[in-house]
């Protein structure tokens, strides 16, 4: 494949893939020559792509690994930058091999993983390392990559906003309403503990069915520019808002959620160090 643009594989379904892919590009400074590859359904959201050209994937063709390559081949990128998943979700990208490939690592639950992946038939330019992997996972990469380096992608400087007037605890979430329930009754019953009575923001993409009375809901993207101002986080483990909220470590409070492969345990076992004082297993 030789061509023009960089394609951004950034196959994920949710938000995450697609914030973490705005501030690695930035990084990396790929703004002008780069468009994501996406199935996720915050694709269309200016607010989350920060205008960057989007390639949009058909829902279910993930699936379909050969249709994934024919859509890639399509677009004739000049290098594929491939988010979180070495060789795709469903190992589709397996044997590409006919352009320059470059990863951005984040952790895994990587035995999970490599049942998926089949042989792991692929060569990476350079690969980033956003976070501490499992040996294995890091073993694999620097076996496949000419270059392993760490990357901190560069926080977006917001202007700083409030999500309520006075003292307030703020609960963000983007993924399923259940588990967004479940992060403000946490928040709430952490406040009957703690004998705190300051208003409860919600921060998510929409408002979730059967949200208790008095917990005030916003769409706010991005939700980070309300952290500042919040005097207690309750959040889940992914990768982005950990990072995005690691200078408010210590009134941060992480409950993990149950992925197929993102590993959001041992990341909310790795803030709790931090918070304590530890350093990262």
């Amino acid at each position: 494949m030789t061509g023009g643009r960089i394609l951004y594989y950034a196959i994920g379904g949710g938000l995450g893939h697609l914030v973490r892919a705005r501030r690695v590009v930035r990084t990396l400074g790929l703004e002008d020559r780069v468009a994501l590859l996406t199935a996720s359904r915050f694709a269309r959201d200016e607010r989350v792509t920060g205008g960057l050209p989007v390639v949009r994937v058909a829902p279910g063709l993930e699936r379909e690994p050969w249709r994934i390559r024919d859509l890639i081949a399509c677009q004739q990128p000049s290098e594929l930058v491939v988010d979180a998943f070495p060789l795709g979700i469903l190992g589709e990208l397996d044997g590409i091999a006919d352009v320059p490939i470059r990863h951005v690592a984040r952790r895994l639950r990587w035995e999970r993983y490599r049942e998926r992946i089949g042989s792991g038939r692929i060569h990476f330019a350079t690969t980033h390392l956003l976070e501490p992997l499992e040996p294995e996972h890091e073993r694999f990469l620097r076996e496949r990559s000419d270059v392993v380096e760490e990357l901190v992608p560069e926080r977006e400087q917001h202007r700083q906003r409030r999500a309520a007037p006075g003292p307030h605890w703020l609960v963000v979430h983007s993924g399923p309403d259940e588990e967004t329930l479940e992060l403000v009754a946490t928040a709430r019953e952490h406040q009957r503990t703690e004998g705190v009575e300051v208003p409860l923001v919600l921060v998510a993409p929409r408002r979730p069915p059967g949200l208790p009375a008095g917990v005030v809901w916003r769409d706010v993207h991005p939700a980070a520019s309300l952290f500042a101002a919040a005097d207690r986080l309750v959040t889940a483990a992914g990768w982005n808002v950990v990072d995005e909220a690691s200078p408010f470590r210590e009134r941060h409070h992480v409950v993990p959620f149950r992925r197929s492969l993102d590993d959001q345990a041992a990341r909310a076992t790795r803030v709790r160090r931090e918070r304590a004082g530890l350093q990262p297993s």
